[in-house]
C-alpha cells in the first residue's frame, strides 16, 4: 500500500476533468441534453443521495432507488441499474478522494471484502437477481435499510463512540470481510444495486468496534467497486433497464462532486448528525414501502416483512455482543501485555548494572 502515499489530490482532480470531458461529449450526441434536462429531478434528488454516500455508509442507491420506486413509481429493477450507474461516479469519485487524501482504511476487512464481492457479484447478478420479483426487490431494500436505520437510531452512541483504528493485518477481519463480500454480492448487491456497504461497515464497527472515521470510507471504497463491477457485468451482459442513461445523464455530474463533498464536509461537522437524519429516512422508506404495497402483503406477507425486520436487527444485535466480546478480550490482552513489560523493568532494575 505504499504508493497510496504518493498520490496527491491531483490525481483527483484529472479523474474529475475525465469524467466531465466524456459527459459533455455525450450531452452534445444527439437529443441527450434534452433527455437529461428531462430528468432534472433526480439530479436534485441525488444531490442528497451523493452527499449521503460520502458521509455515511449508505451509497447514493440508497436515495435513488427509493426516489425512482416509490416516488416516481418505476420498477424495482430500473432502481437497482440507476443504483450501479450512479454510484460507479459517486462512489468512485469519493473513494478516489478519499485515497488521495490518504485517510485511514481498515485494509483486512477491505481486502476480505475485495475478493469475497468479485467472485460472488457477477455470479449473483447473472444467476440469483432474475429470479427475484419486483416485489421483493423492494421489499429487500427496504427491510434491509430500515433495519439498519432502527438500529442506528437506538444504537448511535455506542456506535459513534468506537475508537479502534483497526489491525490492518488481522486475519480474522479479512475472513469476516471474505464472507460478507461473498454473500452481500451474491445475496443482496444483486438484487437491490447496494448493501455490501452497510454490512461491511456494521461488521466494522459492530464487530471490530472500529472508528467511525476508518469504518465509513472503507464502506465507500468497497461499494464503488462494486458499482463498478455491477457496471461491467450489465454492460457486458447487454441487461440494462430502459430508462437508466437518462437518470444517470442527469444525476452523474451531480454525484462526482456530491460524494466527495461529503467526504470532506463530515469530517469537520462530525457524523452523529448526518447518520441520525440518514436513519430516519431508512425507517421512513420502510414505512412508505409497506403502506404502497398494502394489497400484496396482505395475509403473510405482513408477517414475513416484520420476521424479516426482526432477523436483521438480530443479526445486528449479534454481532455486537461478539464485537464487545472481541473489546475485552483485546483490552485484557493490552492490560497483560502492559503488565509484562512493568515486570521485565522491574527486573532489570535489579540486576546490577542495568539502568
Amino acid at each position: 500500500m505504499k504508493y497510496l502515499a504518493r498520490l496527491s489530490l491531483r490525481y483527483w482532480f484529472a479523474w474529475l476533468a475525465l469524467f466531465y470531458g466524456v459527459w459533455l461529449f455525450l450531452v452534445m450526441q444527439g437529443d441527450n441534453l434534452a433527455l437529461a434536462l428531462e430528468h432534472w429531478s433526480m439530479a436534485l434528488a441525488m444531490a442528497l443521495g451523493s452527499y449521503a454516500a460520502g458521509s455515511t455508509p449508505m451509497g447514493g442507491g440508497t436515495v435513488g432507488f427509493p426516489v425512482l420506486v416509490l416516488l416516481f413509481d418505476m420498477p424495482a429493477s430500473l432502481g437497482r441499474d440507476f443504483s450501479f450507474a450512479v454510484q460507479s461516479i459517486g462512489m468512485v469519485s469519493a473513494s478516489l478522494f478519499i485515497l488521495c487524501r490518504q485517510q485511514s482504511l481498515a485494509w483486512s476487512m477491505l481486502r476480505g471484502a475485495l475478493l469475497g464481492s468479485l467472485l460472488a457479484t457477477p455470479a449473483g447478478i447473472l444467476l440469483f437477481a432474475p429470479m427475484i420479483s419486483e416485489l421483493w426487490v423492494k421489499l429487500s431494500f427496504a427491510v434491509l435499510w430500515g433495519s439498519f436505520g432502527i438500529f442506528h437510531l437506538y444504537r448511535l452512541s455506542e456506535i459513534t463512540d468506537c475508537e479502534h483504528k483497526g489491525d490492518p493485518q488481522c486475519p480474522t477481519d479479512f475472513r469476516v470481510g471474505l464472507l460478507l463480500g461473498a454473500f452481500a454480492g451474491f445475496c443482496v448487491v444483486s438484487v437491490t444495486g447496494v448493501g455490501v456497504d452497510m454490512l461491511v461497515y456494521a461488521a466494522l464497527v459492530l464487530l471490530s468496534r472500529v472508528d467511525l472515521k476508518v469504518a465509513i470510507p472503507t464502506s465507500v471504497v468497497i461499494m464503488a467497486f462494486c458499482s463498478v463491477l455491477g457496471v461491467l457485468v450489465k454492460s457486458l451482459a447487454g441487461d440494462w433497464q430502459p430508462g437508466v442513461f437518462g437518470n444517470w445523464l442527469a444525476a452523474a455530474p451531480v454525484v462526482a462532486l456530491g460524494a466527495p463533498l461529503g467526504v470532506f464536509v463530515v469530517s469537520l461537522l462530525g457524523r452523529k448528525p448526518t447518520l441520525l437524519i440518514v436513519a430516519l429516512l431508512c425507517v421512513v422508506q420502510l414505512v412508505w414501502t409497506c403502506a404502497s404495497e398494502r394489497q400484496a402483503l396482505s395475509g403473510l406477507g405482513g408477517p414475513l416483512v416484520l420476521l424479516a425486520l426482526l432477523l436483521c436487527l438480530l443479526g445486528f444485535e449479534w454481532l455486537r455482543v461478539l464485537g464487545l466480546r472481541r473489546e475485552r478480550s483485546r483490552g485484557a490482552a493490552a492490560i497483560g501485555s502492559g503488565a509484562e513489560i512493568k515486570a521485565v523493568a522491574v527486573e532489570e532494575s535489579l540486576i546490577p548494572g542495568v539502568k
